[in-house]
């Protein structure tokens, strides 16, 4: 099955859990579970699952339930993390991808509780894997933590805006890279391999992702976003162009995916995973410059 249509079936799957519609006796807020829905639609690049099946694939994906599980719980977290991104205490965004936030859409008190329930329902995918896989989920449950929280995960990445002195490098690890990381280690963990030498595979995607996401914030327009554009200079927000210039921060891309490139492991699927990077690397590279 196609690995975007294989991400659809699931995450449909997962949000009509977390709503309650599998339960004909629940009895569900009506809005909030709207709001689930409208979170995680529509889906974007789907980035982040689609490394860790891609990943699980090149391992031999023996338990593909186990490996999509894995990869929504890794894409309900990344959803929360933008609904609580774009909350006014953060960035105070009106939009994302193309349409109104979520608490523009529904109220910023059901935009926390939306944000709030799509991380419980990541765990609580993960944790109804099948018993014959409990020991697998347990392990993805851990490094789905880690990579989330305190004082590795993306909630340390948002932390580090709160500082009066930024270590760009440490800022960068957490707030993009550790669901990249999340994604590769993952994946491997999910077809029972060992997550630790996808580490790096997984931290350079990550850091190279930040750098073009900064590349775009400088030079693209709302219109071309689908969100507000100029944020990081707006926050004051530390960034590959503030610190390398526009050529430095695509110079800085380039070495960043050719030493991803690299750092894979050898696995049955290595060649495919390869090309899967240079298709990102390709999509990643802004065209032309839509604001000056």
């Amino acid at each position: 099955m196609d690995l975007s249509k294989r991400i659809d079936r699931a995450m449909t799957s997962a949000i009509a859990h977390a709503q309650g519609q599998i339960d004909p006796d629940c009895n569900a807020p009506g809005r909030l579970a709207a709001a689930l829905n409208y979170a995680v639609t529509p889906g974007g690049a789907r980035i982040r699952p689609t490394i860790c099946l891609s990943v699980a694939r090149a391992c031999g994906d023996d338990r593909p339930d186990l490996s999509d599980r894995a990869a929504i719980a890794l894409e309900l977290i990344h959803c929360a993390s933008l609904v609580h991104d774009d909350l006014p205490a953060f960035d105070n965004a009106d939009f994302r991808r193309g349409k109104p936030t979520v608490h523009m859409a529904y109220s910023e008190p059901l935009a926390v509780l939306t944000g709030d329930s799509l991380i419980i329902s990541a765990f609580d995918l993960l944790s109804g894997a099948p018993d014959e896989d409990a020991a697998r989920a347990l392990r993805l449950l851990r490094l789905l933590a880690r990579h989330t929280g305190m004082p590795y995960g993306i909630c340390a990445g948002q932390g580090w805006e709160s500082e009066s002195s930024v270590d760009l490098s440490a800022y960068h690890r957490s707030k993009t890279a550790a669901l990249f990381v999340a994604a590769t280690q993952m994946g491997a963990q999910a077809a029972g391999h060992e997550p630790g030498a996808w580490e790096e595979l997984g931290a350079r995607i990550g850091e190279a992702f930040q750098v073009a996401d900064d590349l775009r914030d400088a030079l693209y327009d709302e219109a071309a976003l689908g969100k507000p554009a100029g944020q990081d200079a707006i926050h004051q927000r530390p960034s590959a162009v503030e610190e390398y210039g526009v050529q430095g921060a695509i110079k800085r891309l380039h070495d960043i995916l050719g030493g991803a490139i690299a750092s894979i492991p050898s696995c049955p699927g290595e060649g495919q995973l390869a090309q899967l990077v240079r298709l990102y690397a390709e999509r990643m590279t802004p065209v032309a410059p839509v604001r000056v």
